[in-house]
């Protein structure tokens, strides 16, 4: 978890990422439990907890910030410099449903990178099964302007 607080500026309770599992030249991997007291299955849904696809997605988003922020540290520069801002969401597929006690393996894979926008592709895995796919964006914004 230290790696992760040292890495991207995200924390509890938003924070979606348990473990750095991989990173690679082309993305990174990240690993989740789902835990039953977490906040959002007080309402979605008493007596039924499903994760919600919205927090799947920003796991993805979250993996991709730590992909971008270790680029950024493989270049020199201070990850203090900038803030990794989503910019794009497109084609958010959700196959199965994840709750409460599933482990969740979340793969980014780094597609194209125009000016200061990365391109990415993500998908959550459950039981080595997609349970949600995406396309989005981050822009690495520097300094104030964040």
């Amino acid at each position: 978890m230290d790696a992760i607080l040292r890495t991207i500026p995200h924390r509890p309770p938003f924070l979606f990422i348990d473990e750095i599992v991989a990173l690679r030249e082309d993305g990174a991997t990240c690993k989740r439990t789902i835990r039953e007291e977490e906040p959002q299955f007080e309402g979605h849904y008493p007596g039924n907890p499903i994760m919600p696809g919205v927090l799947l997605c920003e796991a993805c988003f979250q993996t991709g910030a730590i992909y971008l922020a270790k680029q950024i540290e493989k270049a020199g520069r201070s990850l203090n410099d900038v803030t990794p801002v989503l910019s794009r969401i497109s084609d958010a597929r959700f196959k199965q449903m994840v709750k409460p006690g599933d482990e969740i393996v979340i793969e980014v894979t780094m597609k194209e990178k125009v000016s200061r926008f990365f391109f990415m592709q993500g998908k959550v895995l459950k039981g080595g099964k997609p349970a949600m796919t995406i396309e989005f964006a981050l822009a690495m914004v520097e300094g104030e302007s964040a």
